[in-house]
């Protein structure tokens, strides 16, 4: 699953992607990584944060709600941004990363 899932990536993603693969930011990413029972869209393991990208159908989600508990509970803080921030606002979405990867210290 988590290979179709890189192979089929969505636009917003693969923008994203450009811009943490590498260590770009500084750290190691991963791209729809397997975590337990869910799929991360992103995920840099050395400072548990979790990234994930959200259209419409994901407004106000119990499913998102109960899974960034889990992640959570894992230890993982998630980020989470909306498509349209990705391809509106990108310098901003990588700001707000950077942050959290300056407070989270390395595992």
């Amino acid at each position: 699953m988590a290979r179709t899932l890189r192979r089929r990536m969505t636009p917003e993603e693969l923008l994203l992607w450009q811009k943490l693969r590498r260590k770009a930011l500084g750290v190691s990413f991963r791209r729809q990584e397997p975590m337990g029972r869910y799929v991360a869209d992103f995920v840099c393991y050395e400072r548990q944060l979790v990234i994930e990208l959200d259209g419409s159908q994901h407004l106000n989600s119990p499913e998102d709600q109960a899974r960034d508990a889990d992640m959570l509970a894992h230890g993982f803080l998630t980020l989470r941004f909306w498509n349209n921030e990705v391809r509106t606002n990108l310098p901003s979405v990588l700001e707000r990363i950077q942050t959290a990867l300056n407070d989270r210290t390395p595992s």
